[in-house]
């Protein structure tokens, strides 16, 4: 039977995003002691401030700042787990971005999938946080990964995500997975079963929610001109 869980809200911060209930059903991933099953995938301060996910993952398409880091941080109350590059970024500058991210706070860096493992490797040797390294195919050596000293991945390959995620999990019974969840519960279902321990979500944009709120006014004001 489940266990009742009582909820405290406020009258201003009741209105959140809030995490498709089903990622309870994760396992979770323990870092630092804290247990992790959502992650929100943005990089909005608005959006950062008003979630109850169990931590922000951070990524964007440009190349990191420093100074972008030190926002993010600064704003979650949640773990952060910091893009450092990767892709367009690379060499050095990625392993100086982590230990800068490092140093401003974040719980960890998140690179992508074209980082290599002389990288990682150097990374390891560096910083002290967990590094997460992005997998878009099943023809990524993984393997390799974890051997260059990568603590989590982050299978992020749209619709053949849960047949990766159950892929890698077949060859590595344990280690630590998040995954994209998909657009619905029955999606996200069917990637924990497949065996992520924690699941990646994408929230709708400011102006999305905003438009839903204007919708919602004009809605009000049109019934209240018809009584």
């Amino acid at each position: 039977m489940p266990k009742y869980v009582p909820e405290v809200k406020g009258n201003l911060r009741s209105h959140i995003i809030e995490v498709p209930s089903i990622i309870r059903e994760a396992s979770g991933i323990k870092v630092f002691g804290k247990r992790l099953k959502s992650f929100i995938f943005t990089t909005d301060v608005a959006i950062i401030r008003n979630n109850n996910a169990d931590a922000v993952i951070a990524v964007y398409p440009f190349t990191p700042q420093p100074i972008i880091t030190q926002v993010l941080v600064e704003s979650a109350d949640v773990p952060i787990f910091c893009g450092v590059g990767g892709g367009t970024t690379t060499g050095k500058r990625v392993v100086n971005l982590a230990l800068d991210a490092e140093f401003k706070g974040a719980m960890g860096v998140v690179v992508n999938s074209p980082t290599s493992n002389e990288i990682i490797r150097l990374m390891r040797d560096t910083i002290d946080i967990p590094i997460i390294v992005t997998v878009v195919s099943e023809y990524e050596d993984v393997k390799a990964r974890i051997d260059a000293g990568v603590n989590i991945l982050n299978v992020s390959a749209a619709k053949r995500t849960p047949y990766i995620v159950r892929k890698i999990r077949e060859q590595f019974p344990e280690f630590p997975i998040i995954a994209t969840g998909g657009p619905n519960e029955e999606s996200i279902a069917e990637t924990i079963a497949a065996g992520a321990n924690a699941i990646t979500y994408t929230p709708p944009t400011s102006g999305q929610v905003m438009s839903n709120l204007m919708n919602k006014y004009r809605a009000i004001y049109k019934s209240e001109s018809e009584e």
